[in-house]
């Protein structure tokens, strides 16, 4: 899964506030900064891990990026094209290139429509010269390529289980031979059994698709597995990002090293042996964050009159490892 180190996505202090109205006259009081000034590259033909609790703007950024939110400031620029300036026509040929793979895939698919009919509707859509057939043909394809039974195309979605499911909505994402995917927790809500196929799945056809990929998830091991390089992030930022050896190996930001101390070790004499870093209290809210660094309420070596007065710069601390903190040096 080596990148050619040419860029393909490029996401510059991406923000998206959701205002938060009260009162008889719904008037706005504030706002949730799901995502607070994100930046990040991801090249072409990689993986980009994007890991972090639950509620810190993972999936928000995902959805950001392919515009399906409309980002309240900040730019995301797809293969040289400003995703934020384009509108109507102009955004939906650019939608056969960014994809989606949402997280259940119980609720992503139309229970009224046929196998055949889910697959075969972005090409339908996008593609007006194709005939029927053709459809039908591409359809059997797509499902080869999932290693489902092309005789699928006539069932319903409550006729298959949460992996079969899932990869209906593989197909679904491939139908257009997009470049780009984003993975929004792909495999958190299937058995762990079927995990491990669906992240191979994903890996086989990156390899013979050439595919780009933004894997969101919380679940650090298979996180591992799949990516070449990881972002952490915590309540709308990004704390670190580094390529995959270097941040299991040596991550640098107090938070990381928290969420890579919680992940099992398979070795129980190495378990025994290993210092846990326990984090005190609960996540903040996103429409109060605190001020200077986010993550400062919960940091072991936070410093009073450093971390509470500015928020700390996204800065290259070595070549490729990038983290937001005062203490890092």
């Amino acid at each position: 899964m080596e990148n050619t180190h040419q860029v393909l996505l490029q996401v510059k202090d991406l923000k998206k506030h959701f205002p938060v109205f009260r009162g008889v006259f719904q008037r706005q009081v504030g706002a949730v900064r799901a995502v607070d000034g994100v930046s990040f590259d991801v090249y072409r033909g990689e993986t980009l891990g994007l890991v972090g609790e639950s509620g810190c703007g993972k999936s928000t950024t995902g959805r950001t990026i392919l515009q399906l939110y409309k980002p309240t400031a900040g730019s995301v620029v797809f293969d040289g094209i400003n995703l934020v300036t384009l509108k109507g026509e102009d955004m939906r040929h650019m939608r056969q290139r960014i994809q989606m793979i949402f997280q259940d895939p119980y609720a992503s698919l139309n229970p009224r429509m046929t196998v055949g009919e889910i697959i075969g509707e972005p090409i339908m859509v996008h593609e007006s010269a194709v005939t029927a057939k053709q459809i039908e043909e591409r359809v059997a394809a797509l499902l080869n390529k999932v290693n489902l039974n092309p005789a699928f195309a006539s069932r319903y979605p409550h006729e298959f289980s949460g992996g079969q499911r899932q990869r209906i909505g593989i197909a679904r994402a491939l139908a257009l031979k997009p470049d780009f995917i984003v993975c929004d927790e792909p495999i958190s809500a299937l058995d762990v059994s079927i995990q491990a196929q669906v992240v191979n799945l994903l890996e086989d056809m990156q390899q013979e698709l050439g595919l780009t990929y933004l894997f969101i998830a919380h679940d650090l091991s298979m996180v591992k597995h799949i990516s070449d390089r990881i972002a952490v992030m915590y309540l709308g930022v990004v704390m670190e990002l580094a390529d995959r050896a270097n941040l299991y190996a040596e991550p640098m930001h107090p938070y990381t090293q928290a969420l890579l101390s919680a992940v099992p070790i398979p070795d129980p004499r190495l378990e025994a042996q290993r210092r846990r870093t326990i984090l005190e209290g609960d996540v903040p809210s996103p429409v109060n964050p605190p001020s200077g660094c986010r993550f400062r309420t919960r940091c072991p070596i936070a410093e009073i009159g450093l971390c509470d007065l500015s928020q700390p710069e996204f800065r290259e601390v070595k070549p490729g490892h990038f983290v937001a903190c005062h203490k890092v040096s």
